[in-house]
């Protein structure tokens, strides 16, 4: 058993920065199953939403959030974290991140907030979005990378994968449940470690691999959300999962996204005769929020039989297109597709899920001492549809507000500074290894293709039937495996993948209405008597 005041799971954006200011007042342990620059912030491209224009206001943005998220969001929850972002933003830049800057002010040291340079995405009513060319979580990685890397009170375990949380009630104590710690697998050596800490941090980002199409890289498999749930955390919102309206479509580019902010820029959505479609969707066009576009573009490719749909930037100047977004340009020309002069195709893919651990404004979960923050959490923020770029800005600002509440609270727990509550040892007992990965590799792409085919952009009530009947039986042979093998990574993703799978039909069926990101055509409109977020208790 090795001791840490604070287990911190996932290195995005929210894990480093929690870890950071955690790292001040005790021990750390950052566990990151992949290399720690693996994580869905590495891949974010468009940017970060923050009030920093003398033209915008923080009540334009909270705005913004609420219509974005039909009805759902949480206004409290949805101003303090808007009004947090511009403090928040300013220790970024004091880490290193590097914020593009405007052209006349691109000389000066330290940038102000009227240096920035800043460009508007679907939903948003002001340009507010900061960001660092196309590759702005690269940038924001790489910074808080940077910092974690100098500071000797955090240990990094990498190719490291969380198994399960240990709690009160999993070592068969009656008394008011809490984490204790957590069981993590070694990829390497196959051994699993246990690390005791009063505060486990869930940061694992989502679980866009639930879809057989996403934006998603591999590890986003909802490893948190499902340990969470096994452990008796309440889950909210999970029906809302929001696809993204533009991935690239080719059939060697797995799943590269085209960032809104091209939308922003002034792209435009074209059929495959070049015609614009998006203006007889909604008034805002391409500018409209995620969940309007998504839902057009798979209508346009339904209507027509079109495998994809086209982003047209061709009329903007060829230098802007290159300089604004390199990434984008070199990997589309990779692809044979030179966007100054050629429309992108795209189609739409899962991209982030709106709900997740249900946590307050501090990121604290039903279970005590288990935090959740970044996209693995449910705040209230997103509602039914996420705003584009308020992702990053919550990540950011629940890791503040958690480490604030835990350094609150900790002189009240008594179970603070021990770390001595004995656990016990993983024990595998006589299971054998996995030997029978071709049964495994089939479940998880079963899984895949169910959600995808089932539990979409558009939905059916006896669709979601069928999906929950499957899954059910897909749990039972994946829990056999479980306990009959050793585990690895991928059998612990597919368990976790299945898990995450079943929170989202089960949520999706209790809304028999049409809000944001869940669209049944058997209940096609939005009902007042349902404008409440979904929450799932265990048992």
């Amino acid at each position: 058993m090795i001791r840490y005041d604070y287990v911190v799971i996932g290195s995005g954006i929210a894990g480093l920065s929690f870890a950071l200011k955690a790292a001040e007042h005790g021990s750390v342990a950052l566990i990151t199953k992949a290399d720690k620059a693996e994580s869905n912030t590495a891949y974010a491209q468009g940017g970060i939403a923050c009030v920093t224009s003398s033209e915008d206001s923080f009540e334009l943005h909270v705005q913004d959030t609420l219509i974005a998220g039909a009805g759902l969001c949480d206004e409290d929850v949805t101003r303090t974290i808007i009004s947090e972002g511009p403090a928040r933003v300013r220790e970024l830049i004091a880490l290193g991140v590097q914020f593009d800057a405007k052209q006349s002010a691109a000389a000066k040291e330290p940038l102000g907030a009227q240096d920035l340079a800043l460009t508007r995405e679907g939903g948003h009513s002001k340009r507010r979005i900061l960001h660092s060319r196309d590759v702005t979580g690269r940038e924001i990685e790489r910074a808080l990378l940077a910092a974690i890397d100098a500071h000797a009170s955090i240990q990094v375990f990498e190719h490291h994968m969380a198994v399960d949380l240990i709690s009160l009630s999993k070592l068969g104590f009656a008394s008011e449940d809490r984490v204790l710690g957590v069981y993590v697998l070694n990829q390497a050596s196959g051994d699993v470690l246990t690390l005791r800490s009063d505060r486990i941090v869930l940061a694992t980002g989502g679980c866009g691999k639930v879809y057989l199409y996403t934006t998603n890289p591999a590890i986003a498999t909802g490893d948190g959300l499902a340990m969470a749930w096994r452990a008796g955390a309440r889950v909210s919102n999970m029906e809302f999962i929001q696809f993204h309206p533009t991935c690239l479509y080719h059939p060697d580019a797995g799943s590269f996204l085209i960032s809104e902010a091209v939308r922003g820029e002034g792209a435009k959505l074209v059929d495959n005769r070049g015609r614009r479609f998006m203006e007889r969707y909604d008034s805002r066009a391409e500018l409209a929020p995620r969940d309007v576009v998504a839902r057009a573009i798979d209508a346009e490719m339904k209507r027509t039989g079109a495998r994809c749909m086209f982003l047209d930037i061709t009329h903007k100047a060829a230098d802007f297109v290159r300089e604004r977004f390199p990434n984008i340009a070199q990997t589309c020309l990779k692809y044979g597709i030179d966007i100054t002069r050629q429309p992108i195709p795209v189609v739409p893919a899962a991209h982030y899920q709106c709900g997740g651990v249900q946590t307050d404004v501090d990121g604290a979960t039903t279970l005590r001492g288990l935090y959740a923050i970044g996209e693995v959490a449910c705040t209230g923020l997103h509602g039914a549809n996420r705003l584009a770029s308020n992702s990053l800005l919550e990540a950011v600002a629940l890791a503040h507000r958690c480490h604030e509440a835990i350094l609150r609270s900790r002189p009240h727990d008594p179970l603070n500074g021990r770390n001595t509550f004995p656990l016990p040892d993983w024990v595998s007992g006589e299971a054998q290894d996995l030997d029978e990965l071709v049964v495994v590799y089939h479940n998880w792409d079963e899984i895949r293709r169910l959600m995808w085919d089932y539990v979409g952009i558009v939905r059916t009530t006896k669709r979601l039937q069928r999906a929950a009947t499957r899954l059910r039986n897909l749990e039972r042979e994946i829990q056999e495996f479980y306990w009959n093998f050793k585990v690895n990574t991928d059998l612990l993703e597919l368990r976790n993948l299945c898990t995450v799978a079943t929170l989202i039909v089960d949520s999706a069926l209790m809304r028999q209405e049409s809000r944001g990101l869940h669209y049944n055509l058997d209940f096609p409109e939005a009902r007042e008597e349902q404008r409440f977020p979904s929450i799932l208790r265990r048992n």
